[in-house]
């Protein structure tokens, strides 16, 4: 690649400056401006306390974070374990003192990925640069081009699977290429709904990580009525309660697809939560029960304070009854947020292509439905509907480290 090449690919990446020092900010932000003026810089003028730095890294997702170790090396080297451990596949530099090689010693084991000496010597910062984009190709911003949605019981039993299966295939006639994953890695039932069957799972393209290719992507997949399913393992496997980001698997599946649908098993701990991070649609899952509802206000109180953006969640109750149950008008006073879609109870359609494995006639009741759902997700913009005014986040664990922030340049 060209250097201008190398820096139009690296001003696509949002920047995380952790540092205290004005003098390095301004000579740093100063480099970022003569080369890569469309890059933006997010700026925290201290050491924040992990929990704080948790929050930031949910809610601004940087592709890379730039640590300050010169105006205090103890605090400094805290924090560069804290952003590796909370972001292992997101590059850290450190900024170093000249001439201290057993502290560049140390922050390469502690996980950075490059270091820039203070004061910074000519040509210093391209050379990082560069070896950053060639190891890192390629930047978020230019190439995430698929929409990702994102389909999660408020508990078990809801129908959440039956909807995303059935979802992905009425959608595969408005769109190109589609993706369903399985990402639920104990109890995923997609390839039960589907009559389908693969030695291979999503936690194979887990294990390829950066090796993952067409050719081996291809091989993992099973397709079966015109769309690309990825599917969960058929029995416990090695390695899934050590599963924390699916960032890397959806930005394959964005790259590759124009839609790809993510059925989850619940959206509590750190895999769920980097998936529903990563999509552009949350579809909650509920039924008008009242256990159900419980667990749905409990599951709005978790991506709050998690900081999920409550716009693009949107509400679903499936398997509604207004006989049976709470009615629309008091679901949404109760949980305070507008139901996006009612699913009617439609037992004897429903299982009848659960047997098949085929989508729910497009005549049923159920069928109708879904089909009025993918409408408004898939046209012309309707599923960009801004949050309820009634729905109102909570308050996050250290809000105030989001006032400290400063944009540099963009």
């Amino acid at each position: 690649m060209s250097k201008s090449e190398i820096f139009l690919a690296a001003g696509s990446w949002k920047y995380l400056l952790i540092c205290p020092s004005q003098g390095i900010t301004k000579d740093l932000q100063q480099a970022f401006r003569s080369n890569m003026p469309t890059a933006e810089i997010l700026e925290i003028p201290i050491y924040p306390p992990s929990t704080g730095l948790l929050e930031v890294l949910s809610v601004q997702n940087p592709d890379i974070a730039i640590a300050d170790i010169v105006s205090d090396r103890e605090q400094g080297l805290s924090l560069l374990k804290d952003l590796t451990t909370m972001q292992p596949k997101m590059p850290v530099i450190a900024i170093l003192p000249p001439d201290e090689a057993d502290l560049i010693l140390k922050c390469l084991r502690t996980g950075a990925a490059e270091f820039l000496n203070y004061p910074f010597p000519p040509g210093q910062i391209e050379e990082v640069i560069s070896r950053l984009v060639a190891k890192n190709p390629p930047a978020k911003g230019n190439y995430k081009t698929g929409r990702v949605l994102a389909v999660v019981p408020a508990k078990g039993a809801c129908g959440a699977s039956t909807i995303a299966s059935g979802l992905t295939l009425y959608w595969k006639k408005k769109s190109g290429k589609l993706l369903l994953a399985d990402f639920d890695p104990l109890t995923g039932t997609i390839s039960f709904l589907l009559k389908l069957r693969s030695q291979y799972s999503f936690m194979d393209v887990v294990a390829l990580n950066d090796n993952l290719d067409a050719d081996l992507w291809r091989n993992i997949i099973t397709s079966t009525q015109g769309v690309d399913v990825l599917l969960s393992p058929e029995g416990a496997v090695q390695g899934v309660h050590d599963l924390m980001d699916a960032s890397s698997i959806i930005d394959y599946a964005r790259r590759n697809y124009e839609i790809t649908i993510i059925d989850l098993s619940c959206p509590y701990g750190p895999w769920n939560l980097s998936i529903l991070q990563n999509a552009d649609d949350i579809l909650l899952v509920s039924t008008n029960e009242l256990p159900s509802l419980q667990a749905t206000q409990r599951a709005f109180a978790y991506m709050d304070q998690n900081r999920i953006d409550r716009s693009k969640v949107k509400l679903l109750v499936n398997r509604y009854n207004r006989d049976v149950g709470l009615g629309k008008e008091v679901i949404e006073t109760a949980i305070r947020t507008e139901v996006f879609q009612l699913l009617p109870s439609d037992f004897e359609a429903v299982q009848r292509a659960m047997i098949e494995g085929k989508p729910c006639p497009s005549g049923s009741p159920f069928g109708k439905a879904l089909l009025q759902l993918a409408e408004k997700l898939g046209g012309l913009g309707i599923g960009l509907a801004p949050p309820p005014k009634s729905a109102k986040p909570s308050s996050p664990a250290w809000g105030g480290l989001l006032n400290l922030f400063s944009r540099g340049s963009r």
